[in-house]
This record gives C-alpha cells, sequence and structure tokens, in this order.
C-alpha cells in the first residue's frame, strides 16, 4: 500500500510539474515578447517568484481543493489516479495545440467527473463549483478592466522611447507578481490532492494541516515546470493575440496579478490563464489600432477551450477510471 501512496504522490508532483510548464506563459510570456528579459532569464525569474509564493500565501486554495470540491468519502486510490491523469492528458493535449487552457479547471473538471460517477451529483458541493465556474467570466473580465484602466494612466508621452526603460523595470515587478499569485494558486492545488490522497489512506484527518514537506515538494515541482517553460504556449500568449510594449505589458500583468491576489485571499482556485489573457485584450483596447489588429481567431479559439475544459476533462477522467477499474 505504502508503494502505491508513494507513485500516487508521484503522479500529482507530475501533474504539478506540466501545471508549471503548461502554464509559464502566463507570467513570462509578456516580458520575452517586449524584450524585457531573454528566454532563459524569463524562465528563471518565473519559476524563482513561483517558489515564492511559498512565504506569501496561506493555503486556502489547497483547503478548498481537498475538501470543497468533492465529499472525500467518495474517492479511493483509483479515483484519484483517474482525475490526476485525466488532468494531465487534457493539459498536454492543450499544449500540443498551443491552446492556453487552464490546468486549474482541467483537475476540477476531472474531480467532477469522478465525483459524478463515484457518488453521483450529492457528492459534488456546488456552491463551490459555482463560484470556480462564475470566475470563468470573472477573471479574464476583472483582469480586462484593471488593466484597461491602469493602461489609461499611463501618460502618452511615456510610450515613448525615452521612457521605456522605466517601464521595462516595472515589468519586471509586475511579472514577478504575476508568478506569485500563479504559484500561491495553481500550486496549492497539487496539494490539495496529496491531502486528498493521505486522508483517504488514513493518514491524516480532514481537520489536519496540510504537512509542511507536501507544501515543499508542491512549490518547487511547479518551479522547475515553469523553467523548463512550455514554449508552444509562450508564443500564443506573447506574439499572436496582441502587439505588447513594456507599458502595456506592465499593465496587464498587474490587472492579472490583482485578480490573482484576490481569488489567493478568498480560497478561490481559478485560472491564471484566464486573468492573463483577459488583461492582454485590456490593454489592447486603449489603442484603436492595436485592438482592431488583435488576433480574435486565437482569442475565439481560446475562449472555445476554456469552455469546453470541464466537461473534457471530466471525460477524460472518467475514461481513464474505467480503464484502470477493468485492470485492477
Amino acid at each position: 500500500m505504502l508503494t502505491l501512496i508513494v507513485l500516487l504522490i508521484a503522479l500529482a508532483l507530475l501533474f504539478d510539474f506540466i501545471n508549471g510548464f503548461h502554464d509559464a506563459a502566463n507570467s513570462i510570456a509578456s516580458i520575452i515578447a517586449t524584450k524585457v528579459l531573454k528566454p532563459w532569464q524569463a524562465l528563471l525569474w518565473g519559476a524563482l517568484f513561483n517558489f515564492i509564493a511559498f512565504f506569501i500565501f496561506p493555503l486556502h486554495v489547497a483547503m478548498t481543493m481537498s475538501t470543497g470540491i468533492i465529499e472525500p468519502q467518495y474517492f479511493n486510490n483509483t479515483a484519484i489516479a483517474a482525475a490526476l491523469l485525466g488532468a494531465i492528458f487534457f493539459n498536454l493535449s492543450t499544449w500540443w495545440l498551443k491552446l492556453p487552457s487552464s490546468s486549474s479547471h482541467a483537475l476540477i473538471g476531472a474531480l467532477i467527473g469522478i465525483g459524478i460517477m463515484q457518488g453521483g451529483l450529492g457528492s459534488i458541493y456546488w456552491d463551490t463549483i459555482g463560484i470556480v465556474v462564475a470566475f470563468v467570466f470573472i477573471a479574464p473580465v476583472l483582469g480586462m478592466m484593471v488593466a484597461y484602466f491602469l493602461i489609461l494612466w499611463v501618460p502618452r508621452v511615456h510610450l515613448q522611447d525615452q521612457k521605456i526603460k522605466f517601464y521595462k523595470v516595472l515589468q519586471l515587478f509586475s511579472s514577478a507578481l504575476v508568478s506569485m499569485g500563479h504559484g500561491g494558486n495553481d500550486a496549492q492545488k497539487t496539494m490539495g490532492i496529496i491531502f486528498l490522497l493521505l486522508h483517504t489512506n488514513g493518514y491524516l484527518q480532514t481537520d489536519a494541516s496540510i504537512p509542511i514537506w507536501v507544501v515543499l515538494m508542491c512549490y518547487g515541482v511547479i518551479s522547475l515546470g515553469t523553467l523548463v517553460g512550455g514554449w508552444r504556449i509562450i508564443e500564443t500568449v506573447g506574439y499572436k493575440i496582441t502587439a505588447l510594449k513594456p507599458p502595456s505589458g506592465a499593465c496587464a500583468e498587474f490587472g492579472a496579478a490583482c485578480v490573482l491576489f484576490i481569488a489567493n485571499h478568498f480560497g478561490i482556485p481559478i485560472s491564471t490563464t484566464h486573468a492573463v489573457t483577459g488583461a492582454i485584450v485590456g490593454v489592447s483596447a486603449y489603442n484603436k489600432n492595436q485592438f482592431a489588429s488583435t488576433n480574435w481567431k486565437i482569442v475565439r479559439r481560446i475562449f472555445i477551450a476554456w469552455l469546453i475544459t470541464f466537461p473534457a476533462a471530466a471525460l477524460l477522467s472518467c475514461g481513464v477510471y474505467i480503464i484502470l477499474e477493468f485492470f485492477a
């Protein structure tokens, strides 16, 4: 049994690594696109602040994931493995398609699918799911609004070359905030799954604290994933939605960071991808020519990916569960 638990923890950490790899674009794509940092420098920068989130945020999101999505009694080791594999398959598929989808929603969708299969609709905490689904729309809209109003405050003269150095420094700070917000939200989702695994196997009670070794491992592994970086999605976020300059990049990142810090404070597992993409669209709205040149075909593809994430991940996890049960 102990060997199986170790393997499942390793599987959870694999999801955590792919999460960092898949979502690296969220915090570093703009500083690469604006040439504030070279790609390898940006990856180091993002990974560092992913881990620094350990010192900043309480574990509110982790506890929501472990006990606030589905009643823990409906989970066993097979269900946890199926949920993780379903989310991993979805993440790798969207990475291959260069789509910045939500790793968070993939995992939550996978949990919902397994929960319904195991215990029916009554096994799901629908009030929590309602908040998560609401933030599918709130996160990008709020990120868009904050970024738009920030870019309005940037004097037009400051958009000229002589002031760009100031905004490059500002963008380093804003990207660090996004990286911290990403680490504080996404790494905690894996902590919640490992907590659920340990509880299911009798190692922890539901009112126990998450062990510090779990916290450090999850922050460390998502940072390593970010360090590797998923260039296919970085290319989409940084270059294919709209053209970014240091002032607009900084405003977009501040907008996204604002959404992430709010969500982390209230323990809401949201999509960093949604907040960042919405904020990038928000800064593009400042300039009519830039807004018109926004690649709406890419934006539509991203939005469709957002809509299908929950059901697709749920179906994938259910299919994996059936296969695992067949061979068990």
